[in-house]
């Protein structure tokens, strides 16, 4: 017999009981004096009781519910507890040894135990490992209240999902969102419907049955995300399906999905791995998270109204109405279909199978990322799908089209066509694939057949009523072609993460329009990848988007999601820049060769190099990586000056080859670099005025003690042949040197005979806006400068320049020779990258938007603790990211998730420095104030609501 019928109860109101009563009621029954705060709760009151002994929870619970009913619940979460290694209320025996008390003439009372930390539903963010954790947790539960045992009270709660059809069809009234009792009772009809081939399979046991973040407590992980430590609130207790226990779950996660459902499937993935789940199960999942999401929001409306002072459950409506909104976004086939996509292999894609629909051949019109039509940022134009074809074309079905890409969005746009589109200069018949009926509606065509034939466009001469195969629809130049196997009509464009799911209702219609034609293929670039490409040249992201393109200051994935390039110093002008590509297409027409021939560019090139240092650096090498330019600087020193003892600076980086490796010493870069150094590599403390030795005032001590280390080594001896650094601390985060360093150092190491070797490879260029040279901003001019990176705008060219005579060392060591470096191809790539920096005022460009980009993020440091320092100028800056500002606490995991987090947002963004905890701002030097102020409120975002 059951013990309680939502069905048999008008209304559950919360018992009525003060912040003072409560107070009395833990002193008198559980010897706890403490101070009440109410928590909210649908049907119960809580408090939390803060006493000298410690902090507890007071559940009086509503009358509905018996003794027996309590008991069980804490014996279950004692289970869980047990089973999932994971905390959960504990029951406090009252004053005379029971740990149920009574509150009044019918209700009774518990007092638990509080387990610290937040409930994970107050973080505003949930990063998807945050969702699979929860997943996870929800899997653990299922399986170990798979084997509870002892006395389950039965009963029939309006929460068992086996009661929501009911439930609503009772509470449906109460609903005044749009939509009405009406919305509420289509969706639960449908989810109902759809249960019925395997509801009596299901499997029931023990469930939690408000499994929810609401009801996980969190606390932060070494990252700074929620981490689930505990479960409470195992009031919704009863045996009910099994599956139902994950369906909760999915629903509480559906309000800040927006359109992207696919947000949930790191929950079922997790839920999966610990609690397989069966085909059955998989087909009962969705119509369940629907009947949930109607469910609540009926009954959360039913109980505003029933308790008007219940002020928990007035704040939560507005969200129950976002859960039933997001659940009934898509057709409950769309949703099983992307479920069953999280835990089992993919199938074929279904397709259309009729007679053609149009005479003659239909091209193949490319609006994908990588199509030739859209270079040149065409894809931006108003008119970028409105120019028609010569002839008969159409663009495939599930193209991802870059021409509705949105730039700076935090959001990814619907980019996928769920059909194909044909188009024409000259108008065309459309043609009945198969006999139906027509449908005219206000800007579509249906016939309805075998399956939906929707037509979207202008159609022309309309057919009307019965038609047979092959008899003209109508005439059009332009039609978007669907195939539904629903009833409604069907978007037409979705994102990429929701387009297989939609396919399974939208069958291809290729072979209607162009039979044996275009089928997308699937692709597991990934995989292939870490197969053929060796895994140690390491890619940004967990899970990398797939970028084939860029323009200007954005990146676009395979799907057409554009992402803000926030941290690619080697595209200087930007990516895909005309000019430049027009000029190396030219020059690799006429003539690509090595620089042992004889043609104007290397000259041309050269020269202008040279002209842009000072006195006397007049020389060029040319060369076409940064290692390259940086292992011939070490070369130049050493057939110098007969010597081979280095001096470099702690935390940089300079290259891979031997030589270059040598001289390095980031251990982001390599873990072993401070303690695998050769001899003759002597490494001086980082000069790093933020977090090193010296600070404020005391910076000049780092020349100091540089100075005292070049005449030890005088001294012993072994005086140094070069002093190589960056002249602007640029991978120990883009930080400027104390002043006056690069000034002593170099006299004391010219002093002893050596040379001063200034790497620009990344901070050279104009990059910082008011000096072209990093070496400008400290006043010196170096021996031997390198360069690379921008020079060629992604093109590998890298140069070194210094004077006349210390060039003509080099040929103590015989003939120096790059075969690509000074190739005709490359020399015109680098003097276009210096046309296009002198025309589009590019330096400058970096000096205004750097400035007030530096001043936005400066603004964040003052409300956002996370962020230390500020660090560069120009288009050159690092965000320092810290847990403590007086400990100076690297914020490393943090920094790398809140980078996953703006990847997201649709930032590109990556860590720099020894710690990692530097976000590394170097865009192209073209970056908008628009675009610069983009970046800046999405990490605003990031930093105000969790990563």
């Amino acid at each position: 017999m059951s013990t309680f019928h939502f069905a048999e109860q008008e209304a559950l109101a919360t018992p009525k009981i003060s912040a003072a009563e409560a107070e009395t009621l833990a002193r008198e029954r559980y010897g706890v004096d403490g101070t009440a705060e109410e928590l909210g709760s649908q049907q119960d009151a809580n408090f939390r009781i803060v006493a000298p002994g410690g902090t507890f929870v007071l559940k009086v619970s509503n009358p509905a519910f018996t003794a027996e009913d309590l008991d069980a619940q804490d014996r279950a979460a004692a289970h869980v507890a047990r089973h999932c290694g994971i905390r959960a209320p504990e029951p406090v025996p009252g004053i005379d040894g029971r740990t149920i008390q009574p509150a009044g003439e019918t209700t009774v009372a518990r007092l638990v135990t509080y387990i610290d930390g937040d409930p994970l539903g107050a973080a505003r963010y949930l990063a998807p490992p945050v969702v699979a954790a929860l997943g996870e947790l929800a899997g653990r539960t299922s399986a170990a209240l798979a084997t509870f045992e002892g006395p389950l009270p039965r009963r029939e709660l309006q929460w068992d999902l086996r009661h929501a059809h009911e439930v609503v069809a009772k509470l449906a009234e109460f609903v005044t969102v749009p939509g009405g009792p009406d919305a509420a009772r289509r969706a639960a009809d449908a989810a109902a419907t759809a249960l019925v081939p395997v509801a009596g399979r299901l499997p029931v046991q023990a469930v939690h049955g408000d499994l929810t973040a609401d009801n996980v407590i969190a606390a932060p992980g070494d990252d700074g995300r929620p981490n689930p430590v505990g479960i409470i609130d195992f009031g919704d207790l009863t045996h009910s399906w099994a599956i139902a226990e994950l369906a909760v779950t999915c629903s509480a996660l559906l309000p800040d999905a927006g359109t992207d459902l696919s947000a949930v499937l790191p929950a079922i993935r997790a839920f999966g791995r610990v609690r397989p789940v069966s085909d059955d199960e998989l087909t009962a999942l969705w119509p369940l998270v629907v009947l949930r999401a109607a469910s609540l929001m009926v009954s959360g409306r039913h109980q505003a109204s029933i308790d008007r002072t219940n002020a928990y459950a007035a704040a939560n409506l507005e969200r129950e109405w976002r859960i039933f909104a997001a659940a009934t976004s898509i057709p409950l086939a769309v949703g099983t279909e992307l479920v069953r996509s999280a835990v089992r292999p993919a199938t074929p894609r279904p397709a259309a199978v009729g007679a053609p629909i149009v005479t003659g051949h239909a091209a193949v019109l490319d609006w994908s990322v990588t199509s030739p039509l859209l270079h040149n940022g065409r894809f931006l134009g108003e008119d970028a799908e409105s120019r028609p074809p010569s002839g008969l074309s159409f663009v495939p079905y599930l193209q991802a089209r870059l021409t509705r890409t949105r730039l700076d969005s935090p959001v990814a746009p619907a980019t996928t066509g769920l059909g194909a589109e044909l188009l024409s200069e000259t108008p065309f018949e459309i043609r009945a694939p198969w006999p139906g009926t027509v449908e005219v509606h206000d800007d579509a065509v249906a016939l309805r057949g075998t399956e939906t034939l929707w037509l979207t466009g202008s159609l022309q001469d309309v057919a009307t009523g019965t038609v047979t195969t092959g008899d003209v629809l109508g005439r059009t130049t332009s039609v978007r072609v669907q195939v539904g196997r629903l009833g409604e009509r069907p978007p037409f464009f979705v994102t990429p993460a929701m387009a297989e799911a939609w396919a399974r209702v939208c069958p291809d219609p290729t072979p209607l329009v162009a039979p044996g034609g275009h089928e997308p293929a699937a692709d597991d670039l990934l995989a292939r990848r870490d197969q053929a490409f060796a895994p140690v040249q390491e890619h940004y992201y967990a899970e990398p988007p797939r970028i084939e393109r860029g323009w200007r200051r954005h990146l676009f994935d395979i799907g057409g999601r554009s992402y803000l390039d926030m941290v690619n110093n080697v595209s200087i002008l930007g990516h895909g820049h005309p000019r430049l590509a027009e000029a190396i297409e030219r020059q690799w027409r006429l003539l690509n060769t090595n620089s042992r021939f004889h043609y104007r560019a290397v000259v041309e090139f050269s020269e202008r190099l040279a002209a842009l240092l000072p006195a006397p650096l007049d020389t060029v090498f040319l060369v076409n990586s940064g290692t390259e330019a940086v292992d011939l600087a070490l070369r130049l020193a050493w057939a110098n000056t007969g010597r081979r003892d280095v001096l470099t600076v702690r935390e940089a980086y300079h290259g891979w080859s031997d030589a270059t490796d040598a001289v390095s010493t980031s251990v982001a870069d390599n873990p072993h670099a401070l303690t695998t150094r050769p001899a003759w590599v002597h490494p001086l403390a980082a000069p790093n005025t933020y977090r090193g030795r010296y600070r404020g005032a005391d910076a000049h001590r780092y020349a100091d003690d540089a100075v005292a280390q070049v005449d030890r080594m005088a001294a012993l001896g072994r005086p140094p042949a070069a002093f190589l650094a960056e002249p602007f601390y640029g991978n120990a985060g883009g930080m400027a040197l104390p002043d006056g360093y690069l000034a002593a150092v170099y006299a004391a190491v010219r002093r002893a005979g050596g040379l001063c070797v200034a790497d620009e490879v990344q901070v050279g260029y104009g990059r910082l806006g008011e000096h072209f040279w990093g070496f400008e901003q400290q006043g010196v001019v170096p021996d031997v400068v390198t360069v690379a990176k921008a020079m060629g705008n992604g093109h590998p060219l890298g140069a070194v320049i210094t004077s006349r005579a210390i060039a003509e060392g080099y040929r103590e060591q015989g003939y120096f020779f790059s075969s690509a470096g000074g190739s005709p191809v490359s020399c015109v790539a680098g003097l276009t990258v210096l046309d296009v920096l002198r025309d589009e005022d590019l330096q400058r460009n970096a000096l205004l938007v750097g400035a007030q980009l530096r001043g936005r993020l400066l603004d964040l440091a003052d409300r956002h603790p996370l962020i230390g320092a500020v660090h560069g100028m120009g288009l050159y800056l690092g965000v320092e990211l810290v847990r403590d500002r007086e400990t100076l606490e690297p914020a490393t995991a943090e920094t790398a998730a809140i980078c996953e987090r703006l990847r997201e947002l649709g930032v590109i963004m990556q860590p720099t420095s020894d710690r990692l905890c530097v976000l590394k701002v170097k865009p192209p030097l073209g970056l908008t104030a628009a675009e610069a102020a983009f970046f800046v409120d999405a990490l605003d975002h990031v930093l105000t609501e969790g990563w």
